[in-house]
């Protein structure tokens, strides 16, 4: 029997969830960044972000100012603020690959698009500063527990071969 570790790892990575630096989903934050700040006036009662923690009344007034800054933002580098956000994502390092997700043929190609953004050491770092100052989980308390799961380093993981 052979056994081989785990070499990637999926996780939700974008200017709302940096708790890890790892690999990338959801980099437009859940619709934020494609349908704008009033994406929770849009969305139908039963859609799961209604349930979200960082877009309750209590988050979402605040966080609606973090996305006008992207925004803001994204009208400077003459791009979309989903491509601003793909190009925040791109810029962390040759070991990250952003994963944007869509369903039509002209969001594909805007994501495309992220690639000639390109972004310098002071826009990063007021990036990264608004995604410091996010408010509330981006996962609800039953989720929340999931995220936080300890994998052994790539080193102590040994080839097992019985045949």
């Amino acid at each position: 029997m052979l056994f081989h570790p785990i070499t990637a790892v999926q996780l939700e990575w974008n200017l709302w969830t940096t708790w890890h630096r790892n690999c990338s989903v959801h980099s437009s934050w859940n619709g934020i960044l494609a349908s704008g700040a009033k994406v929770v006036e849009n969305i139908h009662e039963n859609d799961f972000r209604k349930s979200i923690p960082r877009l309750q009344p209590e988050n979402l007034e605040h966080n609606k100012k973090l996305f006008e800054r992207v925004e803001e933002m994204a009208t400077r580098k003459g791009c979309t603020p989903s491509q601003l956000a793909l190009a925040w994502v791109h810029h962390q390092g040759n070991d990250v690959c952003p994963i944007p997700g869509t369903t039509r043929i002209h969001n594909l190609e805007q994501n495309i698009g992220a690639l000639a953004v390109k972004l310098t050491v002071e826009e990063m770092a007021e990036l990264d500063e608004i995604a410091s100052l996010v408010k509330g989980d981006r996962f609800g308390p039953g989720i929340a527990t999931w995220r936080h799961e300890e994998t052994p380093s790539l080193s102590s993981w040994k080839v097992i071969n019985n045949a």
